[in-house]
């Protein structure tokens, strides 16, 4: 895959239990930073406008989900530079696998691996409670709010972000049974040992209270794949600083190496 192609044609991959919209003013920023290139995103399924689809319990079958769908949509003209987040970083890893002719380049955002990371590090036991206790609030500010607790650090956003996400979960909602089998999905992958070809980066949020930033240390140390960390932003980084992300991927690309 020519190196060249990195960043012209971007494609999101949101996480657990979210969908395109949670990236909120995010894509437009990207585009911005990229004028020349194109901007996409696309949900994983039981989620989004796949709300009343039941998604798979792996991810080697969100995967192959995911990439029909980018198939059905025009999305992979050209190869894709994929920004994946958390369950999406899974997503992408294994469509590199499966696919690499697919994609041009790669950005993982504080995901985790079953086999480098332990399950109390991949998503932080003192969440446990307040996880599942959020995941069965019938309010739906009161859920929504808890979650923008939880992954971001910028409490000026709460009410503004929770509002916004509760009108996306009234138009959407993702079912319960649905968040179980993207958490099992999550829990079961295991990424193989074999680094992909394509240019990898590594973003990390040091202030993530979901998943501890030592998973994210865990595949730097693996593949020497290059990282870049964030001094307090959390679990939702591009919600957290979305112009650090966009800055941080223009100089990784300006780079002569990638």
């Amino acid at each position: 895959m020519p190196k060249s192609l990195a960043g012209q044609n971007w494609l999101l991959l949101r996480g657990l239990c979210r969908e395109a919209a949670h990236w909120g003013e995010f894509p437009e920023l990207l585009q911005n930073t990229f004028q020349e290139s194109s901007v996409s995103t696309i949900d994983l399924p039981g989620t989004g406008e796949y709300y009343q689809e039941c998604s798979p319990d792996t991810i080697e079958a969100i995967t192959e989900q995911v990439r029909r769908q980018a198939l059905a949509n025009g999305l992979l003209a050209r190869p894709v530079t994929i920004l994946a987040l958390s369950l999406g970083g899974m997503v992408a890893w294994e469509w590199l696998q499966r696919y690499p002719q697919d994609i041009a380049a790669t950005v993982l955002v504080n995901t985790s691996f079953a086999g480098l990371s332990p399950f109390y590090r991949r998503m932080r036991w003192q969440s446990y409670p307040q996880f599942l206790g959020l995941l069965l609030e019938r309010d739906l500010y009161k859920r929504e709010l808890a979650i923008i607790r939880l992954v971001g650090n910028r409490r000026e956003q709460y009410p503004e972000t929770a509002d916004a996400w509760t009108a996306i979960q009234h138009a959407r909602p993702i079912s319960f049974a649905n968040c179980v089998r993207q958490i099992t999905a999550a829990a079961r992958y295991r990424p193989g040992t074999e680094k992909p070809n394509a240019p990898l980066l590594l973003l990390n949020g040091r202030g993530d209270r979901l998943v501890a930033p030592a998973c994210s240390d865990a595949i730097h140390k693996k593949w020497q794949i290059d990282i870049l960390r964030h001094p307090w932003a959390g679990h939702d980084l591009c919600l957290d600083d979305g112009a650090w992300v966009a800055n941080r991927l223009k100089d990784w690309l300006n780079q002569p190496t990638v």
